[in-house]
């Protein structure tokens, strides 16, 4: 199932199906408390990242590194986040709202508060502070579907908690379906962009830039694996839009942030510079927002020929929901995932947060098949994956019958052998080393955390 997993990724990126029978696999689901197969999906998508890299850096050295998974680690890497701690400690968690509420109709919405404004729009519509009594007891006044449509008008998430039936029979959901899992085309004609040179001690992506205007897993993660591999990663962010300090431990390694509105007119100046010395211009809002502030695909790529355009979206690129807010917990609620963890009971969240990594390592995979392309052909590529899309895909893998009561998959005991120390400008900074494993020694080594170099929103 792996293999076939693993096939259905790389025919997206027009990379030869036999391949898959070069990555070494061990380990097998069920990994942990979930009835989806995580670790095949996971194994999967880091399986395909593995290959595009091995693909890149035979180009560049002519040598080919070979690419082992193992499963358990692939599942584990899907809670990253879980595992971080500075100086030994847990990040202290944000105080929000977020979580599952009754409604009047007898179903449940899914309240997502871990951003500000969204839980300001949830509140504005209840009418309450922030307080889980009063939240919890004006919901409950709600029809599921009614609160959901008014939380969204009003700039929030409150999705109804719906079975897999009820999510197959939204219009949305068919258009989805037909969405590939990673979509890669060309945006435009332009002069091929050599890779960077192979020299001593470097790696596959030093040299190439990459601006990352992306927030929360997803998006960030496919810009750490990018600053893994050696690229310069530019994040973006705005005081308006604050990022989550614990989920930056996991995703901001090696980045340089720095803020900027590019609502204002200095600051889309600003950002237009950084647009034109990028390499990889990669962005997580909802659909038609970059067009309006003046960076959609088409116009990045006027600006910066050869530019490869990735994009992250919650409900898919084309179908009705393509403009709705969403995160990995919100397309568990929306899409059926959450009732079949609940198992018929109170609905809950998966124990990983699959969707989100699996989307930031398809976004990687993407640019990294997008920059070999343009290497050898020339043209501006744009890179297309939803979170809503990977739920379709790890749905569609089946559901195992386990175990609930089984205490092996409540905890990877042998979490120890994939942690790694690290000293950062935080403290010392303990997360997950990289699960895949390359036959070329130093694609394994997590690199120290750079200097930031320039300050602000400049290109070192």
């Amino acid at each position: 199932m792996i293999e076939a997993a693993l096939q259905s990724i790389l025919q997206c990126g027009g990379m030869a199906d036999d391949l898959a029978r070069s990555v070494s696999f061990t380990g097998a689901d069920p990994v942990l408390r979930t009835p989806y197969r995580v670790g095949t999906a996971g194994a999967a998508a880091l399986g395909a990242l593995g290959l595009a890299m091995a693909d890149l850096r035979e180009a560049q050295t002519g040598r080919r590194p070979g690419v082992a998974i193992d499963v358990r680690g692939a599942a584990a890497a899907l809670r990253g986040s879980s595992y971080v701690r500075i100086d030994g400690k847990v990040p202290p968690p944000r105080s929000v709202m977020t979580g599952f509420y009754p409604a009047a109709d007898g179903r449940w919405n899914y309240f997502h508060c871990n951003h500000p404004p969204h839980q300001a729009a949830l509140l504005r519509v209840l009418g309450v502070p922030a307080d889980k009594a009063k939240i919890a007891e004006v919901a409950r006044r709600w029809n599921a579907f009614e609160l959901e449509q008014a939380v969204d008008m009003a700039g929030g998430c409150a999705p109804a908690v719906r079975t897999p039936g009820e999510w197959r029979a939204l219009p949305n959901t068919p258009v989805l379906a037909a969405e590939p899992l990673m979509h890669l085309y060309k945006i435009a004609d332009s002069d091929p962009v050599p890779l960077p040179k192979a020299m001593e001690g470097t790696r596959p992506l030093f040299g190439l830039r990459v601006l990352d205007l992306t927030r929360v897993l997803a998006g960030p993660t496919c810009a750490r694996l990018l600053s893994e591999a050696g690229a310069d990663v530019l994040k973006i962010t705005c005081d308006a839009h604050p990022d989550t300090p614990a989920l930056e431990l996991d995703t901001g390694y090696g980045k340089r942030p720095a803020i900027l509105d590019i609502r204002s007119a200095a600051g889309r100046e600003q950002f237009k510079t950084l647009a034109e010395g990028c390499d990889i211009f990669s962005q997580a809002y909802r659909a038609g927002v970059m067009g309006r502030l003046g960076f959609s695909r088409e116009e990045v790529a006027a600006l910066r020929p050869g530019i490869v355009y990735v994009s992250l979206n919650a409900f898919g690129h084309t179908g009705p929901w393509r403009e709705r807010r969403g995160f990995d917990t919100v397309v568990q609620a929306a899409a059926g995932l959450s009732h079949v963890s609940g198992r018929g009971k109170d609905p809950q969240l998966m124990p990983v947060s699959s969707l989100d990594y699996l989307a930031g390592y398809l976004m990687a995979y993407g640019a990294l098949v997008a920059l070999k392309r343009r290497a050898t052909e020339g043209g501006s590529y744009a890179v297309n994956v939803s979170l809503a899309r990977c739920s379709e895909w790890l749905s569609g893998m089946g559901l195992m019958d386990i175990d609930y009561e089984d205490s092996a998959l409540a905890e990877l005991k042998e979490i120890g052998k994939w942690l790694i120390d690290v000293d950062t400008p935080n403290g010392r900074l303990t997360r997950l080393r990289p699960i895949i494993h390359y036959s070329e020694a130093q694609l394994n080594e997590l690199p120290a955390w750079r200097a930031r170099g320039a300050a602000g929103a400049v290109w070192n």
